[in-house]
């Protein structure tokens, strides 16, 4: 069967769009309330091109909205959707995997490398 055939999968389809570099770091910092482009590049440390592409993405997904602020100069924001906002879940399950099964080895590795320095 070729892919474009294959029944949809939420898990690969969910994964697909997390694993894209910085989306899940956009995620989580408009987890916090809506930024501007600028805060926003600051927040996940993004360059503004990869931001606008993956904001893109997002907003076509249906997990981030744009909104244009009739000011001088105009102003974008971007805040999460609701199904934007219902990756909090999905944030903290990580949050809580990483700190249970990761944060022992990582700072093992750390402690390793200053030693070695």
């Amino acid at each position: 069967m070729k892919p474009d055939e294959q029944q949809f999968c939420p898990v690969y389809a969910s994964i697909e769009l997390l694993q894209e570099k910085w989306n899940l770091h956009i995620i989580r910092a408009l987890l916090g309330g809506p930024m501007g482009f600028n805060d926003l590049g600051r927040a996940v440390g993004a360059n503004p091109s990869t931001l606008a592409q993956r904001l893109e993405r997002l907003e076509a997904t249906g997990v981030v909205e744009r909104t244009v602020h009739s000011v001088m100069p105009p102003r974008t924001s971007y805040a999460l959707t609701c199904a934007g906002r219902a990756l909090q879940d999905v944030i903290d399950a990580i949050d809580r995997w990483g700190n249970e099964h990761l944060k022992n080895a990582v700072e093992a590795k750390r402690t390793r490398a200053s030693a070695g320095a």
